[in-house]
This record gives structure tokens, C-alpha cells and sequence, in this order.
């Protein structure tokens, strides 16, 4: 069935309001942008199914409204990926994504994994925040980044991909465990607990010689 999927990751869309978060979860789900320009009140969510190394991942995504922080503050708990979005237009978004870092990483868990999306690529013209000085920032702050537009559509799928490629590889090095509470991940399948097993069971080397 289409619906099936291997594991299930919950998301999260920060950052401040008029980043373009709402746009870029509906281009990510529907394709195609979304032309009101209401901000989100309270909390919007959307779930696709996307095909990452060979594993059907199904993302659960959250987006939360900008000037509510503490609508957002319950919905860190348990999150396995976020987008942190800024404004590539609008430096007062720029400057708030340290804070926003923080909430993440305390509220939510110090494993989550998270990447930088400079948004509105499409007004480049207009740009207020260089993509050096932000690909600074994430690299300062271990954190994968991407310039997006939920206009056009360019690197929104990618944005989503790398993040859930990351979480698939920490899962498979075993820095991530799926059945620990408040993870983020769920199992799709139960067959999927033999993706652990080669790395956690016996090592593999040891019947390597016998001479």
C-alpha cells in the first residue's frame, strides 16, 4: 500500500513569523505555492511520505506560528528533525535564530538534527543577509544549510531530505535509538529493527580467521 512506510519522523518548520514556514510546508506537501499570506495562528501540520536511501520515511511535520513561542514550546518535545527558517530579506529574522536554536536544542533534545534554511532565495535582489555570513553560522553551529524559495520550489524537497538522511544515518551508527522515548522516530514496520542489528548485534569480524 502507499501508505507504508519504514519509520516515521516528527518535524518541526521555527523561526520567526513572515520567514515563508507555512509556504514552505505546503510547497514541500502540495507542490505548489501557497498564495495567502495569513499568518499561521497556532500550529499547522502536514505529513508526506518520502523515499530516503531506499527507506519509505513518512515526515510529520509541525509548523508553528512565529509569535506564539509558547504555542511552540510543547511541540519541541519529541521532534527528530526541524528547519530553522530565516528571511534571506529580513535581517531581524537573521538575528533571531540563535534563540530559536537554543529552544530547539533544549527543548526539544540536544540530538536533534536541524537545518538552516535561508528563505525567499527567489528575492535575491533584496537580500539583507549573505549566504556566506549564514553558511558561517551553521557551520558554527553544526548545522546542514540550504537557501530555499517556497516560490519557486527550489531545495524546499532538499531541505527535507538531507534532514531525514541525517536521522537515517544516525539511527544505522547507532547514535540515535528509535524505542527511546521522546526520539521523534517510530518504527514503520517491525522488520525494520533489523537495520540496527548488523551494528548492534555480534560484530561482524569476529569469525574472520581461524588459523
Amino acid at each position: 500500500m502507499s501508505e507504508s512506510y519504514d519509520f516515521l519522523f516528527k518535524f518541526l518548520v521555527i523561526g520567526n513569523a513572515g520567514t515563508g514556514k507555512s509556504c514552505l510546508l505546503h510547497q514541500f506537501i502540495e507542490k505548489r505555492f501557497k498564495d495567502e499570506s495569513n499568518h499561521t495562528i497556532g500550529v499547522e501540520f502536514g505529513s508526506k511520505i518520502i523515499n530516503v536511501v531506499n527507506k519509505m520515511v513518512k515526515l510529520q511535520i509541525w509548523d508553528t506560528a512565529g509569535q506564539e513561542r509558547s504555542v511552540t514550546r510543547s511541540y519541541y518535545r519529541g521532534a527528530a528533525g526541524a528547519l530553522l527558517v530565516y528571511d534571506i530579506t529580513s535581517r531581524e529574522t537573521y538575528n533571531a535564530l540563535t534563540t530559536w536554536l537554543t529552544d530547539a536544542r533544549m527543548l526539544a533534545s540536544q540530538n536533534i538534527v536541524i537545518i538552516l534554511c535561508g528563505n525567499k532565495k527567489d528575492l535575491d535582489a533584496d537580500r539583507e543577509v549573505t549566504f556566506l555570513e549564514a553558511s558561517r553560522f551553521a557551520q558554527e553551529n553544526e548545522l546542514m544549510f540550504l537557501e530555499t524559495s517556497a516560490l519557486t520550489g527550489e531545495n524546499v524537497e532538499e531541505a527535507f531530505v538531507q534532514c531525514a538522511r541525517k536521522i537515517l544515518n544516525k539511527i544505522e551508527s547507532g547514535e540515535l535509538d528509535p524505542e527511546r522515548m521522546g526520539s521523534g522516530i517510530q518504527y514503520g514496520d517491525a522488520a525494520l529493527r533489523q537495520l540496527r542489528s548488523p551494528r548492534r548485534g555480534q560484530p561482524q569480524g569476529t569469525q574472520e580467521c581461524s588459523c
